[in-house]
């Protein structure tokens, strides 16, 4: 499966959705859904790397504490991020994430993310690989 995400309506938020051929690409391409709500990702220049880890009791509650994680840097970094590279093993990721700093006048951020939610939260084998989900507080 070629990764990929795409984002869905959910009332007053937005519904993030990352399609990968495993579980990784499939959280990378969530992460990426959840930056493309604020501003267009290609407008960010991925020349800095932070690492990130979590550790959860499931998928579905790793999938909200990696993007509630990322929504933490990005407040207290003041960063915005494009690139990712997850592992998983055993319900805990490491990861790096590739970005910079947000430039107002650049980037023209249209909202900012208040964090990840457990509704309509999944994480789930689909039809040639994997398929993470779940909506942001916008």
């Amino acid at each position: 499966m070629t990764p990929y995400w795409e984002h869905y309506p959910h009332q007053a938020d937005m519904g993030v959705r990352g399609y990968g051929a495993d579980i990784a690409q499939a959280f990378e391409q969530t992460a990426v859904a959840m930056t493309a709500i604020m501003l267009d990702p290609v407008t960010i220049n991925p020349t800095t790397a932070i690492s990130i880890t979590c550790q959860a009791p499931d998928d579905e509650m790793l999938l909200v504490d990696w993007l509630n994680a990322l929504v933490f840097e990005m407040a207290t970094r003041s960063m915005i991020f494009r690139r990712f590279e997850v592992t998983i093993e055993n319900h805990a990721l490491r990861a790096r994430a590739w970005g910079e700093l947000l430039d107002f006048a650049r980037h023209a951020p249209a909202v900012e993310i208040k964090g990840a939610t457990f509704t309509d939260l999944g994480v789930r084998p689909v039809s040639g690989g994997w398929r993470a989900q779940c909506v942001v507080d916008v």
